[in-house]
């Protein structure tokens, strides 16, 4: 950590800071936001960690005026390691809930002393610290932002039982769950309203825009200031809608679905949607070393890439969109979710791995050599020969994809990139932007392209989203 840069991050509350460390304040045995609207401790009665879950591990407990739990998700950059990275996604979606480390680590092919090494170096904690934190502050938002009982909100958080989880909030917050609610009842009004904080600045218009391009009908609804859709998970089906609050520095997201358990799982799908827990003032350092590129990212500050609500349902789009406009991939989209997707009173859903994995290729409004690879992609899925949760990194799934007949390395790439949220997916082979890259880099050819793409590791993603967005403003 640099101290020194942290440390006037602390004094100015610079809410650019939000999430990339937290403060623990030994007078008070507490930890804190940068942003929090206390009066600032003195230095000498501070310290400084990478995460939250390594200043609970030290002791400290969570703020009640700032509200660790809050702040935007654990930078990408922390997890550049893709063991890191891959385990803090597996734990976000509750992998050590109800497995060990022992589970979690032969998942991502590594032993658990290299694990906790990797854990300490990146985030300050072990990732037992981290699933506990993870658990206790979204227990924490449950209590806050909506009027779920006590006991579904432990179970939501991932916890076993109620009685482990008065136990663990008590130890930490020294109070029980029940004083945190200021007399509300416990009711329900159909739906869950939550929020998702994010570091600035961030352009949810660009987003917006690249989604509602994108979006299936019937599936998707996307306005200049929201983004709606149908959610299936498992049995259930809801609806959900996505909006910004700028002023506050976080997403509204309303959330319409019967099975509490799955609302941290729906969280962590919008974060992965909208990027929420991207750095742009990481990114922004690394552009600065080429000043084409940061050129570029100075017109469009905030850029994220845009992820995918279902890694399936950006597979399928990745090939449908081979050599296709984008108008036209997405009119594609939309009759395959009609001929072999579900209705519901709440709209369309999209179809499964083993519903494509029983489509006709010869029946589909596509070349049947693309009109296969879906039905071979959704076959291995469905037969569990082919997970987006399997492999260790995107560079193990990108060579699964490449097996297929019929996907190339510009389809596993946009696979990787938004269904894998990998930030540092490249698109060389692209030719928008190749086209963009002659015009604005003096590059030619796809070599060369990857090349100048070295400078920009490991946020090649975002810089690939740069250059799209130049596409527009060149002369046909």
């Amino acid at each position: 950590m640099d101290n020194t840069l942290y440390e006037q991050a602390r004094q100015s509350r610079d809410p650019r800071f939000d999430g990339r460390f937290f403060i623990g304040v030994k007078t008070t045995g507490i930890y804190c936001r940068p942003i929090c609207p206390v009066k600032i401790p003195m230095e000498k009665n501070v310290t400084l960690y990478p995460s939250a879950a390594a200043a609970a591990e030290s002791g400290f407990r969570p703020c009640l005026r700032c509200r660790p739990e809050s702040a935007p998700g654990t930078p990408a950059w922390l997890g550049t390691c893709t063991t890191v990275r891959r385990a803090l996604r597996l734990i976000a979606e509750g992998a050590l809930d109800n497995g060990g480390v022992d589970a979690l680590c032969d998942r991502l092919g590594v032993g658990p002393r290299h694990l906790s090494r990797l854990f300490n170096q990146h985030l300050g904690a072990s990732p037992i610290a981290v699933a506990q934190t993870r658990r206790l502050h979204f227990a924490k938002t449950l209590i806050d932002q909506t009027r779920l009982p006590i006991t579904e909100v432990a179970l939501s958080s991932g916890y076993g039982s109620v009685r482990r989880f008065n136990d663990h909030f008590k130890s930490v917050y020294k109070r029980s769950p029940s004083s945190l609610r200021s007399g509300r009842k416990p009711v329900r009004d159909g739906g869950f309203q939550l929020y998702l904080g994010y570091r600035p600045p961030f352009d949810f218009a660009g987003i917006l825009a690249f989604l509602q391009f994108r979006a299936i009908p019937g599936v998707e609804t996307v306005t200049a200031h929201s983004y709606s859709r149908t959610v299936c998970i498992g049995n259930d089906i809801g609806h959900l809608h996505i909006s910004d609050e700028a002023d506050k520095r976080r997403l509204s997201v309303r959330i319409e679905l019967a099975q509490t358990d799955e609302l941290h799982g729906v969280l962590e799908r919008v974060k992965r949607l909208f990027d929420v827990t991207a750095d742009p003032m990481e990114i922004h350092k690394c552009f600065a070393q080429d000043s084409e590129i940061a050129a570029m990212a100075a017109q469009n500050p905030g850029q994220r890439v845009p992820g995918g609500w279902d890694p399936f349902e950006i597979a399928v789009r990745a090939i449908v969109g081979q050599q296709v406009s984008v108008k036209g991939a997405t009119t594609v989209m939309g009759r395959i979710a009609r001929a072999y997707g579900s209705e519901s009173e709440r709209g369309l859903c999209f179809p499964t791995p083993l519903q494509l994995s029983k489509l006709e290729p010869s029946t589909m409004s596509m070349p049947i050599k693309r009109a296969q690879a879906i039905k071979d992609m959704s076959t291995l899925i469905a037969q569990g020969q082919l997970s987006f949760d399997g492999p260790a990194d995107s560079a193990a799934l990108i060579e699964q994809l490449l097996t297929i007949k019929g996907i190339g390395p510009w389809t596993a790439q946009y696979i990787a990139m938004r269904a894998m949220n990998d930030p540092d997916a490249f698109l060389a082979g692209d030719l928008v932007l190749q086209k963009v890259a002659r015009a604005r880099l003096n590059i030619d050819g796809e070599k060369a392209l990857l090349e100048r793409s070295l400078r920009w590791s490991p946020w090649r993603a975002y810089a690939g989203m740069h250059l799209w967005r130049q596409a527009p403003s060149l002369k046909n």
